[in-house]
């Protein structure tokens, strides 16, 4: 497999990276779903007409892989109401009307933590999950028999627009350097890589003058190439081992944690507080004012927006940058944990090119960081060959967009991909005679 050192090069567009994080004034309402995470969703443990704070439990982690989910806001539960998602599932979630005191929960206090069993119960409880990608629940990342040799933080964030990391690498480096002597102290970590473009000049100083304060800490400067922040990216350029298709990073003795997420490791170890509140880059043509701005989860997006202004009509919102994101189907669906930014463009901004025939120039394999060929995908998703799609590589699509990006037939690649990725998942299941 000969891959890792492709992909593309983008406009950077970071046009808030100097940006210092504002808060969002209270809100009147928030809507707080039950899953943002990957795994089972939280169970609901309030009802209508609740009182609750910040900080307090509202559902706790279902079985097996979950998360628990708590209040952003203080003030009174309203509702338990189903919410369609804007990846087009559901899942219940509670709407709680803000008394605009954003009182924190009495019960709050810091966790004691004098053993591994500790710290991993701490987090567990704490409710953050990986805050740059998927949601993964973070305590389980570390909930391992195996060794962690490296502990791999991602400050690459190589999509454009988006700088809500780099404000993190700027401004929480004290919480970050605690969290990182914590978690190697109980995980036995051997070596801790934090990986940042070298577009970031200010926050790699920044996370230098960390590190050389903390033992075992090395700052890994990576070119500005897209998608470098992907987890077997990453993991390839910061320690040189490769993970096998269908593995996680602790196959080959690494953890991976998006540096937001060490910061807010590093809060509740702290202060008790759970996660609660993410920091979220706003830009996009539409927006009159792009900043950086501490939203409480469950916040609507159409407040976050009104908050940063807008200076024409908005086309399209996206969930994310531009090359992941997803787009929104309404301005009334919330902001969740691994929420780092919402894209608002105008009509020509968002307009979606023509599609025209594939000329097999081979620019999408060429720039796949895995060398994978979405026509030869493509070709087995629409005779609904199973096999061929496995075989073309359907699976170990990251969905980085690459693909899409340097089509010159403008082709959808990436959703071509996705689509094979979901038929392959609900494959029909072979009957043993």
């Amino acid at each position: 497999m000969a891959f890792y050192l492709k992909g593309v090069k983008l406009p950077h567009r970071k046009n808030t990276a100097n940006s210092p994080a504002v808060e969002l004034p209270p809100v009147r309402q928030v809507t707080i779903p039950t899953s943002m995470h990957i795994g089972a969703p939280a169970k609901i443990v309030v009802k209508k007409g609740d009182q609750v704070f910040v900080g307090s439990l509202i559902a706790e982690a279902g079985a097996g892989l979950s998360s628990p989910v708590y209040s952003s806001v203080s003030g009174t539960v309203n509702s338990v109401a189903e919410l369609l998602l804007s990846n087009g599932s559901t899942c219940e979630a509670v709407v709680i009307d803000s008394d605009g005191q954003m009182t924190l929960d009495s019960e709050i206090v810091p966790p004691q933590v004098n053993s591994k069993e500790d710290l991993i119960d701490a987090l567990s409880k704490s409710g953050i999950v990986g805050l740059g990608g998927a949601g993964f629940p973070t305590a389980v990342k570390f909930k391992t028999d195996k060794q962690i040799e490296e502990l791999v933080i991602n400050g690459a964030e190589c999509e454009p627009y988006i700088t809500s990391d780099t404000v993190t690498m700027l401004t929480k480096a004290d919480l970050m350097k605690d969290a990182i002597e914590t978690l190697v102290k109980y995980f036995g970590i051997k070596k801790v890589i934090i990986g940042i473009e070298k577009n970031k000049p200010e926050a790699i100083a920044n996370m230098q003058k960390m590190s050389s304060e903390t033992s075992n800490v090395e700052i890994k400067v990576l070119p500005s190439v897209y998608p470098q922040g992907g987890e077997k990216v990453l993991v390839y350029h910061t320690t040189g081992k490769i993970i096998p298709e269908g593995a996680l990073p602790i196959e080959v003795g690494c953890v991976v944690c998006n540096c937001t997420t060490i910061a807010e490791i590093g809060k509740y170890l702290k202060t008790g507080i759970p996660l609660v509140s993410k920091v979220v880059t706003v830009d996009g043509d539409a927006i009159a004012n792009p900043k950086n701005v501490i939203v409480p989860i469950g916040t609507l997006i159409k407040d976050v927006i009104e908050f940063c202004g807008i200076k024409s009509e908005i086309a399209k919102v996206l969930y994310g940058g531009p090359m992941m994101g997803i787009s929104v189907t309404d301005l009334d669906k919330p902001v969740i944990k691994n929420t780092n930014a919402l894209l608002a463009f105008t009509k020509a901004e968002a307009k979606v090119p023509k599609t025209t025939a594939c000329i097999r120039c081979g620019a999408c394999t060429n720039h796949c960081p895995f060398g994978i060929s979405p026509v030869a995908i493509l070709k087995s998703y629409k005779a609904n060959d199973y096999e061929g799609m496995k075989k073309a590589g359907a699976l170990l699509c990251m969905e980085c967009g690459c693909c899409s990006f340097v089509c010159p037939a403008k082709i959808p690649n990436v959703q071509n991909n996705k689509l094979a990725k979901l038929s392959l998942r609900n494959e029909p299941k072979k009957e043993v005679k």
